[in-house]
């Protein structure tokens, strides 16, 4: 729509950008980091965040980066996810039909992991994604999850991604017992100017323009708008540049930002 009006040759602030392509700050690539170390030792890991901040984008690069003749990712997302599904999900990515009871489906699980990494030296790294959604059965299940070989050995690699309520409900004391197993807390951060600002150079960047389609002044803006959430990122500039390439204007500055907010996103 606005790509041939800029001269791009990819559409900017889009979700399926190639993680190559993506703006790797200090923070993120520590957060990664501690989500590859959770994969080397087999620890229990959660990772929470607000809104728009980015989780699933940094699964999705974590997942890619992992060198897959060493490790077998298992990626579940789904809000009503009971423990029977949960074994469920797990065995049908690793190409087995679940048994239907939750015990002999639990048991079937662990015999297929220790057969993967003991045939495919395949260290399991098990990512469930939205898992503030998970009621309090599932959450208690995860605990008994890691209950192997009376705790001298972790069946894999547990990684949950939630918003921030999932690290407020582990809080509780009604969760100590699951929080005390967990070996890793992260949190996304909220990018601030300076990575806003490169955020949205980088994307520009990817897309092919060859000039700096935002002025300081309008990046200060979405800044401001956003939070530094890189959802909102995207949403801003992206109504910006639709608004930009339908008047006319090649550099979207501040004026042009505060009317699409004001008009299009409040």
């Amino acid at each position: 729509m606005y790509e041939s009006f800029y001269g791009m040759t990819a559409t900017p602030f889009v979700r399926d950008t190639p993680v190559g392509e993506l703006l790797g700050t200090h923070a993120l690539e520590e957060i990664e980091s501690r989500l590859h170390y959770a994969a080397e030792r087999q620890l229990f890991a959660v990772v929470t965040g607000d809104c728009g901040t980015g989780k699933t984008t940094l699964v999705r690069k974590f997942i890619e980066s992992l060198d897959t003749s060493r490790f077998k990712s298992l990626y579940l997302a789904d809000s009503k996810l009971t423990p029977r599904h949960f074994y469920k999900g797990l065995l049908e990515q690793l190409g087995h039909e679940s048994k239907f009871y939750r015990g002999d489906a639990k048991r079937q699980l662990h015999r297929e992991i220790e057969l993967m990494r003991g045939i495919h030296q395949l260290a399991p790294v098990v990512i469930v994604d939205e898992a503030h959604l998970l009621d309090r059965e599932m959450l208690e299940e995860v605990r008994f999850l890691l209950n192997f070989r009376m705790d001298a050995q972790s069946p894999m690699a547990l990684i949950l991604i939630g918003q921030s309520e999932l690290r407020d409900r582990l809080r509780l004391q009604s969760f100590a017992a699951i929080r005390q197993r967990i070996d890793l807390q992260c949190r996304m951060p909220h990018f601030d100017r300076s990575e806003t600002g490169q955020y949205i150079d980088r994307q520009i960047e990817y897309s092919g323009a060859c000039r700096d389609l935002f002025t300081t002044a309008a990046i200060d803006e979405i800044h401001g708008w956003s939070g530094g959430a890189a959802r909102l990122i995207n949403k801003a500039a992206t109504h910006c540049l639709i608004f930009g390439s339908g008047h006319g204007h090649r550099v979207i500055d501040d004026h042009m930002v505060r009317q699409v907010i004001e008009g299009e996103l409040n």
